[in-house]
């Protein structure tokens, strides 16, 4: 990817609070239309990476480009960029129409034109139907549904989503993720959306990067971040045991672990918890070393039990290096 392609070029970008880094030289690039998941978990330093490029903090080192424009000393609203916060924060007094349309009119478009973009954004995110009603009618979901056409309504040239989902209810999260999607490839808005949630991260970012202590770990389609994590961090982060000494850590995913005759293994573990996690069996085991392993299978462990464990299938890892206390700093 050249810059000449891209739509955003971050460029070593740096922040700190007070004499505590938070974010530590990341640079990363967005395509016109693509949406990138940074993925990470409290305190990673995700928000202010957000907020950094909307203008709300100032950078203590590197650019932000926006279409080739240096951002550097552009006030938040003369940036062309949306925000999507975890609470939708709705006009409470205006309809879900006068939400929406509230950007166009402050850009003096046409009447027709307004309703036009409503009436098409009301479409994308299933919002026909509660046009006429107020913030308080409506449920946590459909809050965010009205902010991101809210956000869209203004022709943004990029969409930056900080956590939106965290706060809805699960059972409907899977359709929102569905529908921001949708609507974003609807558009042709490109997107950057951050989480600490795993399954959404993998599943909403045309890419994917990791931040962890305020460092972009990985970078790439989500497949490819996943199937080969950079380090042991990043394999426990994204759901993988780690077995093995060391200096040769290998990452097992808990449905490739079965379990054996301790006789059979190198090691041995106590099952400490066992119970039911949907159709599947979730097992928490200790080993001989002090790791905790998850086992996921069709049939339940005793408590108690001591087995060995052999995989079908493994990721080779780089050695783990000693990790120094993290310096206390604000969430990010």
């Amino acid at each position: 990817m050249t810059p000449a392609e891209s739509l955003l070029q971050v460029d070593r970008l740096s922040s700190k609070w007070g004499s505590v880094p938070v974010l530590r030289s990341v640079s990363l690039e967005v395509l016109p239309g693509e949406v990138l998941t940074i993925l990470g978990p409290n305190g990673s330093g995700k928000s202010t990476l957000l907020r950094l490029i909307a203008g709300f903090e100032a950078p203590t080192g590197g650019t932000v480009r926006l279409g080739g424009r240096d951002l550097a000393g552009v006030p938040p609203h003369r940036r062309s960029i949306g925000l999507l916060f975890q609470e939708p924060a709705l006009f409470a007094r205006r309809t879900v129409f006068e939400n929406i349309a509230y950007a166009p009119l402050l850009q003096r478009r046409g009447e027709a034109e307004v309703r036009e973009q409503v009436a098409r954004l009301s479409a994308l995110l299933a919002l026909e139907p509660l046009l006429d009603r107020t913030p308080e009618q409506l449920s946590g979901g459909e809050r965010q549904r009205v902010a991101l056409a809210r956000s869209l309504a203004a022709r943004p040239k990029l969409v930056l989503l900080d956590e939106p989902f965290a706060s809805v209810d699960v059972g409907i999260r899977a359709g929102l993720h569905a529908e921001f999607r949708s609507a974003l490839r609807a558009l042709g808005t490109a997107a950057i959306h951050v989480t600490h949630d795993r399954e959404e991260g993998l599943f909403l970012g045309d890419r994917l990067g990791l931040l962890f202590e305020g460092r972009l770990e990985a970078l790439g389609a989500p497949g490819e971040v996943f199937g080969r994590p950079a380090s042991v961090h990043a394999a426990r982060f994204l759901g993988y045991n780690i077995l093995g000494p060391p200096t040769a850590p290998r990452g097992v995913l808990p449905e490739a672990l079965r379990t054996v005759a301790p006789s059979e293994a190198a090691g041995r573990y106590v099952v400490r918890a066992s119970g039911p996690v949907g159709r599947q069996i979730l097992s928490v085991l200790d080993g001989q070393n002090g790791e905790r392993v998850q086992l996921r299978s069709e049939t339940g462990l005793a408590v108690g039990a001591v087995t060995g464990l052999a995989w079908e299938s493994e990721v080779l890892l780089p050695p783990e290096e000693p990790s120094s206390p993290p310096e206390a700093g604000p969430p990010g």
